[in-house]
């Protein structure tokens, strides 16, 4: 299990700076939103002046509110995932051997979680600004409670693992940021990963574009059109990934990255703040675009989401049939590859190699990337900080087409090398 893409060096480096970097980032993410005005020269100059304990004053202790209002949210979506009905869904089989199955409810969550959260704004029984101003105590609540998450999964990966897809790599500290299982649940019917990755991480997204959204409003009493597009398109993204859910569990982070402090802590942690920090940058900038630019952004990001939606249904939609479909109208061309399972089984996959996936082999992350920078730059170009998620989205996608040839090349050997001919780019056609 211990096989890691980069050398170990490399890996350690990176892991140690993960841990130990990425949980003060947040909160000075959040400072330098909500209270710099977004300008990193003013944090600082702050912190410069105060040092260490100029830090330590700005990062929020988590109190008793933002402890009850992540409780209430965890619960809600964790009932959600379990009562709400859904489509039998199988994953990729493991290389254990093991077919996990899923229920299909994500679209369902999402729709009830958004009526239920604007239900209680409108009936004035929850006011989703108070949310806002406890966001760096919630922040901070996270970050520790997510932490704790990560050493129960370790644990629960050495004491009581789920299925046969476990297993230690024999030091410590890969065990804990890789993770130990790939599929860990609590009984029978509970996903972690569904839970980490899905309802709480991608749900947490949309309930925070919501509430920034709401944010604007109580102290305006308007919202900027910049805003608007911002919520909109971050929304529809989120539609998006949970009207596909079920193929969601066929990527990388589900059926191949175990459930650690990388996944699990990045869902619970990171996507809340980082990914939703365009739309806490615009709460306290209300940009007017006008109606034009506001709506050249946003057809252009609609139209980005629907590429990267339809790159991903077509190779869905390839697997299912067998290759027995159409791909932009004729039939597609394809490569048929056999790989040896763990246990020594032989077995065959079809790798698609026109339409979308004959442009390159990762040409899905050029329209995701794209629709980040349009939910973006609805915040103009005053402050960088904005756009860290952009260049963090960018960096990241590089990575995982990386990974992901690395771990298909030893997978399927020469048939990878002729995959690799046929489609010669990683991600940008024509240029990688």
């Amino acid at each position: 299990m211990g096989e890691t893409v980069h050398s170990p060096l490399v890996t350690y480096v990176s892991m140690l700076s993960l841990l130990t970097l990425c949980p003060p980032f947040v909160i000075l993410l959040w400072y330098t939103m909500v209270h710099a005005d977004g300008s990193i020269s003013q944090t600082w100059d702050y912190l410069k002046q105060h040092m260490l304990q100029g830090f330590i004053n700005i990062w929020p202790r988590p109190t008793a509110t933002a402890w009850k209002i992540i409780a209430c949210y965890a619960a809600f979506e964790a009932a959600l995932q379990l009562l709400l009905p859904g489509k039998r869904v199988e994953g990729p089989v493991s290389p254990a051997g093991n077919r996990p199955v899923y229920k299909a409810n994500g679209m369902a969550a999402y729709i009830v979680t958004l009526l239920t959260y604007l239900g209680l704004w409108w009936f004035g029984i929850f006011n989703p600004s108070v949310v806002y101003d406890h966001l760096g105590e919630i922040f901070s609540a996270l970050i520790f409670g997510s932490f704790v998450f990560c050493v129960f999964l370790y644990l629960k990966g050495h004491i009581a693992p789920s299925s046969a897809d476990s297993g230690s790599s024999g030091n410590i500290i890969i065990d804990f940021y890789w993770g130990m299982e790939l599929y860990p649940r609590i009984g029978k019917h509970f996903d972690i990963k569904v839970f980490t990755n899905c309802r709480f991480g991608m749900m947490s997204w949309a309930v925070l574009a919501v509430t920034y959204c709401i944010k604007q409003y109580e102290e305006n009493g308007t919202v900027a059109d910049s805003m608007l597009v911002n919520t909109t398109l971050m929304l529809v993204y989120v539609t998006k990934f949970f009207w596909w859910e079920a193929g969601y569990f066929n990527t990388m982070d589900i059926a191949h990255d175990r459930a650690g402090f990388y996944i699990c802590w990045g869902c619970l942690v990171w996507v809340p703040s980082i990914y939703t920090s365009p739309g806490m940058y615009l709460v306290n900038h209300p940009i007017n675009l006008g109606i034009q630019l506001a709506l050249y952004i946003l057809v252009a990001g609609v139209l980005c989401i629907y590429i990267n939606y339809d790159c991903d249904m077509q190779r869905q939609e390839f697997r299912r049939t067998n290759g027995k479909c159409l791909v932009w109208g004729k039939a597609p061309s394809k490569i048929v590859a056999s790989y040896t399972t763990s246990s020594g089984e032989t077995k065959t996959s079809l790798l698609l190699t026109s339409g979308w996936w004959g442009l390159s082999r990762h040409f899905h992350y050029v329209p995701e990337i794209l629709a980040a920078f349009f939910w973006t730059v609805p915040a103009l170009f005053d402050h960088f900080l904005p756009y860290f998620y952009v260049i963090f989205l960018t960096i990241l996608l590089f990575d995982r087409a990386k990974r992901d040839d690395d771990r298909c090349r030893s997978k399927y050997g020469k048939y990878w090398k002729l995959y690799c001919e046929k489609v010669p780019y990683r991600i940008i056609p024509g240029i990688y």
